[in-house]
């Protein structure tokens, strides 16, 4: 299993940044997402260049700053995935760090790139706000 991680000081409150994962039908800071929904604490969305993916909400903590969900359905079995955001206070804004475990390892590079080229369309929302 393989263990992906971006981490960053944001200059921006905390509760502005938590407000974009709190809705996790948002999709504007996701560039290859059209669109986003949400059933039964399951998100469906189709991924451009992957195809249909459903996730599950394992925990959405509206006070301690953390979402959590894992990928139950993708076009490609994946042994394992569990995705965690967590945001805390800092002296300038939050601290931004998303880790994601996966295996089977051979998927690691796919998910490092969805979750930077989504980390620059957070911050690109973030500055546009």
């Amino acid at each position: 299993m393989k263990t992906v991680k971006i981490e960053e000081e944001l200059n921006y409150p905390l509760e502005e940044v938590w407000a974009i994962f709190a809705d996790v039908t948002r999709c504007d800071w996701v560039p290859a997402v059209e669109s986003i929904t949400e059933q039964d604490g399951v998100r469906s969305f189709t991924m451009e260049g992957i195809g249909e993916v459903q996730e599950k909400i394992l925990k959405l903590d509206n006070e301690k700053y953390c979402l959590q969900y894992s990928a139950i359905k993708t076009p490609t079995p994946l042994g394992h995935h569990l995705a965690t955001i967590q945001l805390t206070a800092s002296d300038t804004g939050c601290h931004f760090s998303w880790t994601t475990e996966i295996a089977p390892d051979e998927f690691s590079p796919a998910i490092e790139h969805g979750m930077s080229i989504s980390f620059e369309g957070l911050k690109q929302v973030l500055a546009n706000s």
